[in-house]
């Protein structure tokens, strides 16, 4: 999706920089087009193969049009409906307060390291460098948010470790540095605005294609995680719905290859389970809320990028 807007916006330059005849605009069209569907086919077929029925994968494969539909894949995934639809909760709620967080965290900080009146700014930077080189690990971060912090099976466990990232950051500060203009911060200090309604009332507006940037990135990365809910959560309530997923997965393949049940039972189970459909669905229940959002946040995506991504 991002390649394809990139496609775009460098084809819009182009025409805007140079003429271009009727024939070549038409060939650029066609181009971009194929493109487009080159990368939106995946998506579609992989949507037909988990409506597709096991039996007819097994005999004919991967088809565009299968000979027979069903929603299997689809009835196994909510057979337990409760639980997959508190997970998607789960899910959604830190992904929204997990991007609010973020979002602050990452923009206060970058806002201030893109101060140049700011006295600290040095240590701050090289403390932001410092942590992209080394890191504790995972069993001294283990220790810490179940020992320390006492957030094992919380919410906040699924939460704070993704919370804060020094790439974002730096994407975030270029971003400031980039496009608001000092003297409107002078200005507005001249007015009497303290630095948090300046940054507030003043650079958050301006600077909205580099916040919306970043609440893509973590709202990618909240949603995608199943990590953390491995290592910190062991109840039924709090799991999200990526390792929900997995879990069914897992279960799945251990039906298929237990050992401790006849061959002939073994290939019953195998027979009755929609084993390659279910993945399929998989890919789409954990792809399309996701992917139903990323249009309204395409503009101010790539206007962020290219902004915010050029070296100083």
């Amino acid at each position: 999706m991002l390649t394809i807007l990139l496609v775009i916006k460098m084809i819009s330059k182009l025409k805007r920089q140079m003429y271009f005849s009727l024939p070549v605009e038409r060939f650029f069209t066609i181009l971009l087009i194929l493109f487009t569907l080159s990368c939106i086919f995946p998506f579609i077929f992989v949507i037909v193969i988990s409506l597709t029925d096991e039996k007819a994968l097994q005999l004919n494969g991967y088809e565009l049009l299968p000979a027979q539909w069903s929603t299997d894949a689809y009835q196994y995934l909510i057979q337990d409906g409760g639980q997959l639809l508190r997970s998607l909760g789960v899910t959604i709620m830190i992904t929204v307060i997990g991007t609010l967080i973020t979002v602050f965290m990452t923009g206060t900080y970058a806002y201030v390291l893109s101060r140049a009146s700011f006295p600290y700014r040095k240590f701050f930077t090289f403390y932001l460098f410092f942590t992209m080189l080394f890191a504790g690990g995972m069993v001294p971060s283990y220790l810490v948010m179940t020992k320390m912090l006492g957030l094992k099976n919380t919410i906040w466990a699924l939460i704070l470790p993704l919370a804060f990232s020094p790439y974002n950051v730096i994407i975030l500060r270029t971003f400031f540095k980039k496009s608001i203009p000092e003297s409107i911060i002078e200005s507005a200090k001249m007015d009497g605005c303290s630095e948090f309604r300046v940054f507030f009332q003043i650079v958050l507006p301006l600077a909205i294609p580099g916040v919306a940037t970043i609440g893509l990135f973590s709202s990618l990365g909240y949603w995608n995680d199943w990590f953390n809910a491995l290592l910190y959560i062991d109840t039924n309530k709090l799991i999200p719905l990526q390792y929900l997923l997995m879990k069914i997965q897992n279960s799945m393949e251990f039906l298929a290859n237990n050992n401790d049940i006849t061959l002939a039972q073994q290939q019953a189970i195998q027979n009755s389970l929609p084993q390659e459909s279910t993945r399929m669905a998989m890919v789409v229940v954990a792809t399309l809320p996701i992917a139903i959002v990323y249009p309204f946040f395409q503009k101010y995506f790539v206007q962020g990028l290219t902004i915010g991504g050029v070296k100083e």
